[in-house]
């Protein structure tokens, strides 16, 4: 059985269900352990955080229960002991998920496979401690904690030599919450930031009553409309955890989520102190990303989808004294490292906005950015040929392109000298191979790349 995705246990509440938190909590939970138990706003929430709540103390854990939160509150409360989210993030509501954290990391590839093997070999008895080593539940509250950290963390990258504890102070801003738990905390930190703040969707709903819960320029439309007749400097929006955040104009037009990282991450490594500020993203991130931080000093390190935080880890054990991981991103989800290991919407959300006010508006802050045309194409593939496929792509892609820059660690990576670039993966979980690309001349590359894509299926058939 293979339990964990890329980012945790996620799928419909038929397969991620109260039995399956049940012996997952057994499988995690040990005497002398503690962990903080969090959840979204699902209708599901409460059966399931009770379940996993029996399963950690019938293993000897002790349970700090912290209620509804947004899944970084809960990394962020997870912090010298361990963590379990109850979150299927921007999956529809008919969706449930858990994510496992220890000391504010989400649990690696190793230790969910341990997981994996336990849940698998569990008997009925197997994972009970002793009568006398339950573990015991008590009541915590995070969210306060955590909101403070946030905005201290805000005020001391962007306050002034004065003590200026409100660097949002002029900024109008509308945060679009999406019925999830980025309610509980995104406009209150901005708002003690000094911000003018409008929150839209705001009310926590199982349902996502007032649009899906992922972010895109589609389910956005209302609040795209809102931002354009209104009269904002800056629009923010959440998935159903709040560890995803959108960025839009003042008219309502969404940033691309490889503008904002890049100029999140030329931000860290501009202000480093380290003579070697490395950036960790994955491979379907754009070379822009590159550019803007070898502008200001740093190198861009890649690492699989999913993974960020084993990424951050490889840069450290790998880099020196004058070394030092100062961001990590992928498309819409960042670590902001100096805050802590995992991936927070709600201090990119209060970053984002700092930067905006300290350049003066979006269209300046973007300038620096040079943006591309991009694609993602999907290409139809057979599971059973995803394997072959990719091997003989390991060869035919840079027969085909020569001139490219090529890496072949997470799928197929072409780089070109104009910073245009192709990536071929194959999908986890469809039967797909996945086609990314940027260029002035997207389009003819990546009919080129398709049609070598295609061969290659065929060829293995």
């Amino acid at each position: 059985m293979t339990l964990f995705g890329t980012a945790g246990i996620r799928g419909p509440v038929e397969e991620v269900s109260p039995s399956l938190a049940l012996a997952v909590g057994q499988a995690a939970g040990e005497p002398g352990t503690t962990f903080v138990v969090g959840r979204d706003g699902r209708e599901t929430g409460p059966a399931l955080a009770a379940a996993m709540e029996a399963g950690l103390e019938s293993a000897g854990a002790d349970v700090h229960r912290a209620g509804r939160l947004p899944t970084p509150a809960l990394a962020f409360a997870s912090r010298g002991r361990r963590g379990v989210m109850l979150t299927a993030s921007h999956n529809p509501p008919s969706d449930n998920g858990i994510k496992l954290f220890a000391d504010g990391v989400e649990y690696d590839s190793e230790a969910e496979g341990l997981i994996d093997e336990q849940v698998d070999a569990q008997t009925e008895s197997s994972g009970l401690a002793s009568w006398d080593e339950w573990g015991r539940p008590e009541r915590v509250d995070v969210l306060e904690a955590y909101r403070d950290a946030v905005a201290n963390y805000v005020r001391t990258r962007f306050g002034d030599d004065d003590g200026e504890d409100r660097p949002l102070a002029g900024l109008s801003i509308a945060v679009d919450c999406g019925n999830g738990m980025g309610a509980l905390a995104t406009p209150q930190v901005l708002d003690v930031l000094g911000a003018e703040v409008v929150a839209v969707n705001a009310n926590v709903d199982g349902y996502f009553s007032g649009r899906a819960s992922k972010p895109t320029p589609e389910t956005l439309t209302e609040f795209r409309e809102f931002l354009a007749e209104s009269s904002f400097d800056l629009g923010l929006a959440h998935d159903g955890d709040a560890d995803r955040l959108v960025v839009l104009e003042s008219d309502g037009e969404v940033i691309h989520e490889d503008t904002v990282l890049a100029v999140v991450a030329a931000h860290y490594a501009e202000t480093s102190e380290a003579a070697d500020p490395v950036v960790v993203t994955t491979p379907n991130a754009s070379a822009r990303i590159d550019e803007r931080v070898r502008e200001a000093g740093g190198r861009v390190e890649r690492v699989r989808l999913g993974s960020l935080h084993e990424g951050i880890a490889r840069e450290r054990a790998r880099g020196g004294d004058d070394t030092a991981v100062v961001f990590a991103a992928e498309p819409w989800k960042h670590i902001h490292t100096a805050f802590g290991g995992w991936i927070d919407g709600v201090a990119s959300a209060a970053v984002v906005a700092a930067l905006t006010a300290e350049a003066g508006d979006t269209a300046t802050l973007r300038e620096p950015v040079t943006e591309r045309p991009y694609r993602k194409v999907s290409v139809d593939c057979p599971d059973a040929r995803k394997s072959a496929a990719m091997a003989a792509l390991e060869t035919d892609l840079p027969g085909a392109f020569p001139e490219a820059t090529v890496d072949t660690d997470y799928g197929v990576r072409l780089e070109f000298e104009d910073a245009s670039w192709i990536l071929v993966r194959p999908s986890g979980t469809e039967p797909y191979v996945r086609l990314y690309a940027e260029s002035d001349d997207v389009d003819e590359l990546v009919a080129e790349a398709k049609t070598i894509i295609e061969n290659a299926i065929e060829a293995v058939r």
